[in-house]
């Protein structure tokens, strides 16, 4: 989901045709009963689609509430705990792949949540397409695949054209809030937005906050905690 564009091969009376580079790879998974019945009954109640295009989300929720939006909830249990933790808030989760759409949705509807909207694509292109420019209170983006190896680095979402698109969407005194367990990630989406303009790094210190009381506590984490794998908390405002 990185910006970075690169030029797909045409033929000589063609013109240019570009792609961008993801930073995520589809995987097919096996459903799960509860998972396939979150998808069929829940899909219709919170979930949203690419081509709806802008959203006025004040409308889709029937409120004006704080809004959050998250990148890449996974299996969605952090997704659900947050929501049902502040139904005074709206929270708007992206994720490609479909076991963990169903299984937020279907603890969505388990819950009796209101304040939850699902999207089922491409982060970015929902932050482009659907997402009014300052008006998301906060962007998530929790344990995002580090693409190890040195030439899938590219991969990486947290690049200087992610930053700029999510300080446009963010409210002035939004806060992109990023969390990994993988150090030399923590450094490198240090690097960008320390780089990045419009953005005031929230750390006392200028570098990584201690872990905030809202980000829950995954149970990959609590495991990685036991065996000693630290993880890095940034939290960047955007000032201008």
């Amino acid at each position: 989901m990185t910006d970075e564009i690169q030029q797909a091969p045409q033929t000589a009376d063609e013109a240019p045709r570009l792609r961008t580079i993801k930073s995520f790879v589809m995987r097919a998974g096996r459903m799960t009963e509860g998972q396939q019945r979150g998808l069929e009954q829940g899909w219709p109640r919170f979930g949203l689609a690419l081509e709806g295009g802008l959203r006025d989300f004040d409308q889709v929720f029937g409120r004006h509430a704080p809004r959050t939006f998250e990148i890449g909830f996974g299996m969605g249990h952090s997704t659900l705990e947050m929501a049902a933790s502040a139904p005074e808030q709206d929270f708007i989760g992206v994720e490609v792949h479909k076991p963990g759409v169903g299984a937020l949705l279907n603890g969505a509807l388990a819950q009796k949540l209101t304040n939850l909207r699902v999207y089922s694509c491409d982060a970015l292109d929902v932050l482009r397409q659907c997402v009014a420019d300052a008006s998301l209170d906060r962007v998530l983006l929790f344990f995002p695949d580090p693409w190890h190896k040195s030439r899938h680095h590219k991969r990486r979402i947290v690049q200087p054209a992610f930053a700029e698109l999510v300080r446009q969407k963010l409210k002035v005194g939004g806060v992109l809030h990023m969390a990994t367990d993988w150090q030399p990630y923590a450094e490198h989406m240090l690097e960008v937005m320390s780089a990045a303009p419009g953005y005031c790094n929230l750390a006392a210190d200028g570098t990584y906050v201690p872990r905030p009381e809202e980000r829950p506590v995954t149970k990959f984490e609590r495991r990685g905690e036991r065996l000693g794998h630290g993880v890095w908390d940034l939290k960047f405002q955007r000032v201008d």
